[in-house]
């Protein structure tokens, strides 16, 4: 039952993206906000983010913060006192919760590794690894500076310096089997990982895959079965492992279930720093929305909003129900209805349920193992028209 006495940012969270834009390399597949830049003023940069934590502070005083994150780009090419310092900042600002989440992004090579024990000194509890294969010769192919050996040096020094630690793995590469993302995966979950992202390559407009599959390259994709099979694999495996997917792309054991990322996939709050950051912040019982200026040196000369503006009830909704129905737990239909406005139609959903897409259990709709998959034909049904 909602409790509409609470704020937003009580009922489902409250957290800080703070986005650093750089890389070593542009990775193939990437169609992130990242940039290759040959000098970094981490001096400027860190004046910019302190500003912005300064401006949001009084914007939205007198929260618990539940989760900070540090994406991109790499920012473990962030110099640990950088992080230190904006960590020091944040927490003269507002209440730090019980169980703060604090993570960093991080990719596997040696350089940016030995960072790790200054990044946990400045306060970051949890760590998240771009592995993306444990193949060397995929590796390659996917852009990464990183073996597979560093790989495992890299993930054997996180789980011995960090409370919490996640890698990505991407499949449905080229030329993969079955049995290969089979063998690769088993792999994986022999590592004893407690959370793992597993995602399905996509190919993004805007990036070098992109542009080599719209000329004709890019062979040995796998089809439309080959991937679902791999997707049933995946869960299968995990779930075996005892890391079920608690969201489309994500796995883990009980309890070590990404917060930040909850906390969008619920519909919270959170503030969002940095070249291309986007943000959600209920204020004075309005929903707004902000975007920041895309470029880095737009950002730095103006680390301000591009975009400031009230999201309609309506699309409140919309955005519920989009991010909510990936997890594995689903939405609460009191809550879209009181708080956001939307009741679903009472025939759509008995057709899903008949198709055996979607589960209701009281108030709480989830989609089912079959539904999964098809999550976008289940919100083409559900969506208002």
């Amino acid at each position: 039952m909602t409790d509409l006495a609470l704020e937003n940012w009580q009922e489902a969270g409250f957290g800080l993206y703070l986005h650093w834009p750089f890389c070593a390399a542009k990775c193939p597949y990437c169609d992130f906000n990242s940039h290759v830049s040959q000098s970094i003023d981490q001096d400027a940069w860190q004046a910019a983010y302190l500003s912005e934590i300064d401006r949001y502070a009084d914007l939205a005083p007198g929260r618990v913060l539940d989760s900070i994150y540090f994406g991109g780009g790499t920012p473990s090419l962030m110099d640990p006192a950088l992080v230190g310092a904006i960590l020091d900042r944040i927490s003269n600002h507002w209440t730090l919760g019980n169980n703060v989440e604090i993570t960093l992004e991080a990719n596997p090579t040696s350089i940016e590794a030995a960072n790790f024990a200054g990044y946990r000194a400045g306060g970051v509890n949890r760590v998240s690894i771009g592995v993306q294969a444990l193949n060397d010769a995929d590796l390659k192919k996917l852009g990464r500076m990183h073996s597979v050996e560093e790989a495992k040096q890299a993930l054997s020094l996180a789980k011995s310096t960090f409370d919490r630690v996640n890698f990505d793995l991407i499949y449905s590469r080229q030329d993969q089997s079955l049995d290969d993302w089979r063998t690769e995966l088993a792999q994986a979950l022999d590592m004893g990982p407690d959370h793992l992202s597993l995602y399905q390559l996509t190919i993004e407009d805007g990036t070098a895959f992109g542009d080599r599959f719209a000329a004709g390259g890019l062979k040995g994709l796998p089809g439309d079965d080959l991937a679902v099979d791999q997707y049933f694999l995946t869960q299968e495996l995990c779930e075996s492992a005892g890391l079920p997917a608690y969201e489309v792309s994500n796995h883990a054991r009980p309890g070590e279930e990404s917060r930040h990322n909850m906390i969008y996939w619920q519909a919270g709050d959170w503030i969002g720093i940095g070249p291309g950051a986007h943000g959600r912040l209920t204020l004075g019982g309005r929903r707004i929305g902000t975007e920041t200026p895309h470029a880095p040196t737009d950002w730095l000369k103006n680390p301000g909003e591009s975009v400031r503006e009230q999201i309609p009830l309506d699309e409140q909704a919309v955005e519920y129900l989009l991010m909510g129905l990936r997890l594995r737990e689903g939405i609460d239909l009191e809550r879209l209805k009181t708080r956001f406005g939307l009741e679903l139609e009472t025939q759509k959903l008995r057709n899903l349920l008949e198709l055996s897409l979607i589960e209701l259990d009281g108030a709480t709709l989830r989609t089912s193992r079959e539904g999964r998959p098809v999550l976008n034909a289940i919100l083409r049904e559900l969506l208002p028209d």
